[in-house]
C-alpha cells in the first residue's frame, strides 16, 4: 500500500524532511525516531547518480513514506546531466517510493514521469518554483490547471514572497482550489515563513524542513516546526501523540 496515500487520507499537516546521500542509514533512522512523516530523497544532490547507489540510498529509508525528487538546475536543483539519464533515474525508483516530483516545466520527460510513477501505484508531484517573485492569481491558477491536465495528483507551487501581498495571493489559491484538487503551496523567503507553518490549515498537503543544512530561504528547522505544527494543528498533536513530545 502507498504510505503517502494513507498518511494523506488522514487530512492532517504532513512535514515533509529532504535528505541526500550522506550517511543514509543513520539519516533514516534519525527521521524515523523523530517522526518525520515523509522523507524527501533529493537524488540530484547526491554524490552519486548510479542505480545501484540510489537505490540504496532508497532501501535505506524503507519504513518511511519516501518521495523521490531529482530537480532540474532550471528550478533551483542539482540536476545538471541529460533529460534522458534523469527520466531513467524517475522510472528506477518509481517502483520503491510513494512519490515521485517532477517539474511542469520539465515538458521533454513530463509525460513519461507521470506514466512511470502511476504505473508503481506511486503518486506525482507536478510541481512550479519562482524564486523571484510571486505572479498573479490567474497566472497561478493557469499554472495549477496545466499541472492537472498533466496528470498530477499533487500540484506543488512554490514562490517568493517580498511582502504579505504575495502571502494572501498565495492563500487564495488554496482556498480557492477546492476540496477535490490536492496542492501543496508554499511561499519562500523570511516573509513566506508563516505560510509554512499556517497554509496547512488551508489545505497545503505537506510542509517541508530541513535536519542539519537550511537548503531553502524561509524554512525552519525540523524541531521548530515539528514544535509549531504540533502547537497550531491540534488534530496533528494528537495522531503523534506523546512519544514525540
Amino acid at each position: 500500500m502507498n504510505k503517502l496515500r494513507a498518511l494523506l487520507e488522514l487530512d492532517l499537516p504532513l512535514i515533509a524532511v529532504s535528505f541526500s546521500d550522506e550517511d543514509s542509514e543513520r539519516a533514516a533512522a534519525e527521521a524515523r525516531s523523530l517522526g518525520v512523516d515523509v522523507a524527501e530523497l533529493r537524488i540530484d544532490r547526491f554524490s552519486l547518480t548510479g542505480r545501484g547507489h540510489v537505490l540504496d540510498q532508497v532501501r535505506a529509508f524503507d519504513g518511511l513514506p519516501v518521495l523521490a525528487t531529482v530537480r532540474s538546475a532550471a528550478e533551483g536543483g542539482g540536476w545538471r546531466s541529460g533529460e534522458a539519464a534523469r527520466l531513467e533515474l524517475f522510472r528506477e525508483v518509481a517502483p520503491l517510493v510513494d512519490a515521485v516530483d517532477v517539474e511542469l516545466s520539465s515538458r521533454e520527460i513530463l509525460a513519461d514521469v507521470i506514466a512511470a510513477a502511476h504505473a508503481h501505484d506511486a503518486l506525482a508531484i507536478v510541481s512550479h518554483h519562482n524564486f523571484d517573485r510571486t505572479p498573479g492569481i490567474d497566472d497561478l491558477r493557469a499554472i495549477a490547471r496545466d499541472a492537472r491536465a498533466a496528470g498530477a495528483d499533487i500540484v506543488k507551487i512554490s514562490t517568493m514572497a517580498t511582502d504579505s501581498a504575495d502571502l494572501k495571493v498565495l492563500a487564495s489559491l488554496l482556498v480557492d482550489s477546492g476540496d477535490d484538487s490536492e496542492m501543496i503551496v508554499i511561499a519562500m523567503g523570511e516573509i513566506g515563513t508563516a505560510s509554512r507553518i499556517f497554509f496547512p490549515a488551508l489545505g497545503s498537503r505537506l510542509t517541508y524542513t530541513f535536519i542539519g543544512h537550511q537548503p531553502t530561504s524561509g524554512q525552519l528547522d525540523f524541531a521548530e516546526t515539528f514544535r509549531l505544527v504540533r502547537k497550531f494543528h491540534p488534530g496533528y498533536d494528537r495522531h503523534k501523540g506523546a512519544g514525540h513530545a
